[in-house]
């Protein structure tokens, strides 16, 4: 028997298969045993190559005999390598298809249920239904449009009467405040006396100036 058959056991003809995910996880578990045999062997490499430097100049032949050990583990390994690396490609193989399976048969049951549901549906049942709609929405448009409009709305009035009318208001006014101001004009102001200031006698004026002139003259003799 193959080494995948005694992993994966031969079965007899007719048997059930393994499902995708029963395979996938017996891959896992491979992979995990044979990451335990790789730890080991990497161990027992280490070891002989210790024994190999020890006796190399003590005891040759032991030290032969260890590396002769050492390179038989070393080609197991190299087997489990390539061994480990055909799993995992083997693995992600089967889990891709097992998405794309899932993903194809979500797609079928959506498939399914879009049907099942436009089956529930007439064409033309929707096209009246939406005529009906549309019909309502215009309605209410309708209505909306005459609760809002305004009392007294559309009423015709003649614009050069109320120019008119306009431009006596303004007169008016205008009118109004020329009488202010003419009312502040006429307020009246305070009287001049009408009687003279009292003014000296002339004749003491004059005799006040002959004074100053012999004053005058005096101050010039001396």
């Amino acid at each position: 028997m193959s080494l995948f058959g005694k992993i994966f056991g031969g079965g007899s003809k007719g048997g059930k298969a393994a499902t995708p995910q029963e395979a996938i996880q017996k891959l896992r578990e491979t992979e995990e045993m044979l990451a335990k045999k790789q730890d080991f062997l990497e161990k027992k490499i280490e070891q002989e190559l210790i024994t190999a430097k020890k006796n190399g100049t003590k005891n040759k032949r032991a030290a032969l005999q260890a590396l002769k050990r050492k390179k038989r583990y070393e080609k197991q390994l190299a087997q489990i390598d390539g061994t480990l690396s055909t799993i995992e490609f083997q693995r992600e193989a089967l889990e891709n298809a097992n998405t794309n399976t899932e993903v194809l048969k979500n797609m079928g049951f959506a498939a399914k249920a879009m049907k099942a549901a436009h089956e529930n549906m007439d064409i033309d049942k929707v096209d009246d239904l939406m005529a009906e709609i549309t019909e309502q929405q215009e309605v209410a448009q309708e209505i909306s449009d005459v609760i809002s409009r305004p009392v007294g709305f559309g009423e015709d009035y003649d614009e050069d009467e109320l120019l008119a009318e306009l431009e006596d208001l303004e007169q008016e006014e205008l009118d109004k405040n020329l009488l202010e101001i003419k009312g502040t004009a006429d307020v009246p102001l305070p009287s001049v006396p009408s009687t003279s200031l009292p003014s000296k006698p002339a004749k003491k004026k004059q005799e006040e100036d002959e004074d100053d002139m012999a004053d005058l003259e005096a101050w010039a003799t001396n």
